[in-house]
């Protein structure tokens, strides 16, 4: 599981919505320490993690990480980061985030694939 990535998506949904840690931890029934606890890169237990998803509405294989340490969809952290600030937009439908995440996470996918061919 990528820890730092659901961090960040949970902290972008929560300024979002104007939250802070500990509203966001009521929330979602979670205590508080368990989010401290995910700033310093230890993983929530399951229950926690399905509640975060879940609240965040974005499946877990979002969070999910590789042998290689790559996202299991592929998609980098950015587009986690960004997903719960598209989704908060009113004038987006579901179906209109789903493409955009998708159009965010190709361009960032090949973005780093030329990055790797150059060496970098």
């Amino acid at each position: 599981m990528n820890v730092q990535t659901l961090h960040a998506a949970l902290d972008a949904a929560r300024t979002e919505k104007g939250l802070s840690w500990r509203q966001l931890a009521k929330e979602l029934g979670v205590s508080a320490s368990t989010i401290s606890r995910m700033a310093n890169g230890l993983k929530p237990d399951v229950s926690a993690f399905a509640a975060m998803t879940t609240w965040l509405r974005m499946p877990a294989e979002t969070f999910y990480v590789s042998s290689e340490g790559e996202s299991a969809k592929g998609d980098p952290e950015l587009v986690a980061s960004l997903v719960p600030l598209l989704r908060a937009r009113s004038d987006l439908s579901g179906d209109d985030v789903a493409y955009l995440e998708e159009v965010i996470g190709a361009a960032a996918r090949r973005f780093r694939a030329e990055r790797e061919s150059r060496g970098h």
